[in-house]
């Protein structure tokens, strides 16, 4: 260790962040009797607990209950329910939420580890040596970088004059708008237009390309379906063309098949991805690279091109999910501090999107399978074959699986169902094993559950399910 300048010596490892990858960076050296600086760069808890996944599932969760009432239609005999919606008690409600979870989760549990040096004075800077922050400058021999990621506005001519709304503005709106326009049909596109749909906002979701771009088609195509079904307006595959503020309101103007369109709506929603929140760290100074996006490089060992300096989360280019920074925290630690030699991997990364129906999948879908060299096979099973949906009267959806035809060996899936996000971790579990389509096929399920479609659809790489009895095979 290094003498430094704030006068208590250097320490084992310095994190600069304050969300779930940087705490659990912190944290387990903690735990292993080295000590630690976490500087607090952000507000702690990051953007999941304070305005990502938890304000948008408690509220998306709340959109499920107020459309309750078009679900029991579907059931003979049972009616729909009027229901009534407070909207600014609804953001006041999940406000509170979010700062009960920010403290069990954050505040109140720092103070439990005795080898953790919390620093709150301002943003940090790398420095020869560790991070100066505050007028000083802490030392170590190695820094794990975990300074998160924030919304990105897209290039559109006049957009900045319009105060257009983020996800986070949304999520706060003090009250409810009565049109959005939602520009992207990515993952948090998708889930907050129909959360506000659903709360009685009328929507129209605008994007680029189609929905869910990174998915299988099939997949978005159902989704798709869905969203209309409810009323949402879809519009894609087009070029974005100009901004501009009208009476009560702003107007989007798209062109599509030279030919060019108008809508408006109160306000605008910009859902067009996030960037890296890595200005100002001084990477370039140290010889650190980035991406377009401003993320971080890192190997698979969460490690920098700078000798020492770790990154994990939302600030590298790997995955932009909360547990998966925990993840490459945890590598990042490891490796830092040599407490074990870990490597990123996110094979067998299951994910979801809060839609519904929910949208879920893990591993290789069929183009990048047949992009990374493999003959690959697929079954498609709609969800009218699966006994619990029928049983549900909702057969929105539908399961695709994607394996190696040499091998039979399971490459990866998607999931469209309601119950879609319970049922993907047990495909996760059978590419991590290495399982083949057969011994999916082969395996016990439960009866009357979704995930028993994962056994129909690996049947279906063989055989025409529909002909099958309840229960068999």
């Amino acid at each position: 260790m290094k003498d430094c300048c704030d006068g208590k010596g250097g320490y084992d490892l310095i994190v600069v962040g304050a969300a779930s990858a940087a705490v659990i960076a912190a944290e387990n050296p903690a735990e292993a009797g080295r000590r630690v600086a976490l500087v607090g760069h952000g507000t702690i808890g990051g953007t999941c607990v304070n305005v990502g996944c938890v304000p948008s599932k408690a509220m998306i969760r709340a959109a499920e209950a107020v459309h309750g009432g078009t679900a029991a239609a579907r059931f003979p005999g049972v009616g729909p329910c009027a229901h009534a919606l407070d909207w600014g008690a609804l953001v006041r409600g999940t406000g509170d939420l979010v700062a009960g979870m920010r403290r069990r989760k954050y505040s109140d549990l720092l103070p439990q580890y005795e080898g953790i040096d919390y620093v709150e004075e301002g943003p940090a800077r790398l420095v020869e040596g560790g991070v100066q922050v505050g007028g000083r400058v802490l030392c170590a021999d190695r820094v794990i970088l975990a300074t998160g990621s924030r919304p990105q506005m897209p290039d559109i001519a006049g957009i900045e004059a319009i105060d257009p709304l983020d996800s986070t503005a949304l999520l706060s709106l003090p009250e409810r708008p009565r049109s959005l326009i939602f520009l992207g049909g990515g993952y948090i596109g998708v889930e907050l237009a129909q959360m506000a749909a659903r709360l009685g906002v009328e929507v129209t979701l605008v994007a680029r390309s189609r929905l869910l771009p990174r998915a299988e088609p099939e997949a978005a195509e159902a989704l798709a379906q869905a969203l209309r079904a409810e009323g949402i307006r879809l519009e894609t595959g087009l070029s974005y063309r100009r901004v501009e503020a009208r009476a009560g309101g702003v107007a989007l103007t798209f062109a599509r098949d030279g030919r060019e369109v108008t809508l408006s709506a109160e306000r605008l929603v910009a859902t067009t991805g996030r960037v890296a929140n890595s200005e100002g760290l001084g990477l370039a100074d140290l010889g650190i690279e980035t991406g377009p996006d401003g993320a971080i490089r890192v190997g698979p060992d969460m490690a920098t091109t700078r000798a020492g300096i770790y990154a994990a989360g939302d600030v590298t280019d790997r995955d932009r999910f909360v547990y998966m920074a925990a993840y490459g925290a945890k590598v990042a630690v490891s490796n830092a501090l040599g407490l074990g030699e870990m490597s990123y991997d996110n094979t067998a990364m299951p994910w979801v999107v809060f839609t519904d129906p929910q949208v879920a999948g893990v591993g290789l879908t069929e183009a990048q399978a047949r992009d990374a060299g493999f003959e690959v096979k697929t079954s498609l099973l709609a969800l009218d074959n699966v006994p619990r949906a029928q049983a549900a009267r909702d057969m929105r959806g539908l399961i695709k699986l994607v394996a190696d035809a040499k091998s039979d060996r399971l490459l990866g899936g998607v999931i469209v169902a309601p119950e879609g996000a319970d049922s993907i971790q047990t495909l996760a579990m059978a590419l991590k094993a290495a399982m083949t389509a057969k011994a999916l096929g082969e395996t016990i399920f439960p009866y009357l559950t979704t995930v028993e479609g994962l056994k129909l659809a690996a049947q279906t790489f063989e055989r025409d399910v529909a002909t099958l009895s309840c229960c068999a095979g």
